[in-house]
């Protein structure tokens, strides 16, 4: 796969995310309702929409570098894939304020923890990884307080 093919497909699925992290938390321009319905996964939505896109943002970057021939990045491309597919599950039951939400919840905050551990290891090299791994540790935050 070509650098420039990995950046185009990159962006087309990052604008996906966003656009799905949007409408997952129930906003448009005429009203917002998780205010009307006083949704209480709020803050987790917020932060799985947010694991969402910076570990697609993250994701991508791997993907260069892997295609580029730099193979340190498969551990954290891996880590982040899982993550993604976590969070992303998670996100929707939170948002339809579903009873399987904690048990996902439970799912995707050892997700979150791997994925924080993986982007770590880059952080001071790739601010895509930086930005993935404080997402992670967010969520894993919001993870921790739903099981309270």
């Amino acid at each position: 796969m070509k650098r420039r093919e990995a950046m185009v497909g990159s962006g087309a699925f990052l604008l996906a995310a966003v656009s799905t992290a949007v409408m997952a938390q129930g906003k448009d321009a005429h009203h917002d309702h998780s205010q009307m319905h006083g949704s209480a996964y709020g803050a987790l939505i917020a932060a799985t929409a947010d694991c969402v896109v910076k570990g697609q943002e993250c994701l991508a970057h791997c993907l260069v570098l892997l295609a580029d021939g730099d193979k340190t990045m498969g551990s954290c491309a891996k880590a982040v894939n899982q993550m993604l597919a976590a969070c992303g599950a998670l996100q929707n039951l939170a948002a339809q304020q579903s009873t399987l939400t904690p048990a996902m919840a439970k799912v995707a905050l050892e997700a979150c923890q791997l994925c924080e551990k993986e982007c770590r290891k880059h952080e001071k090299r790739h601010a895509e990884c930086k930005a993935c791994m404080e997402s992670c540790m967010n969520c894993i935050k919001q993870c921790k307080a739903l099981a309270a």
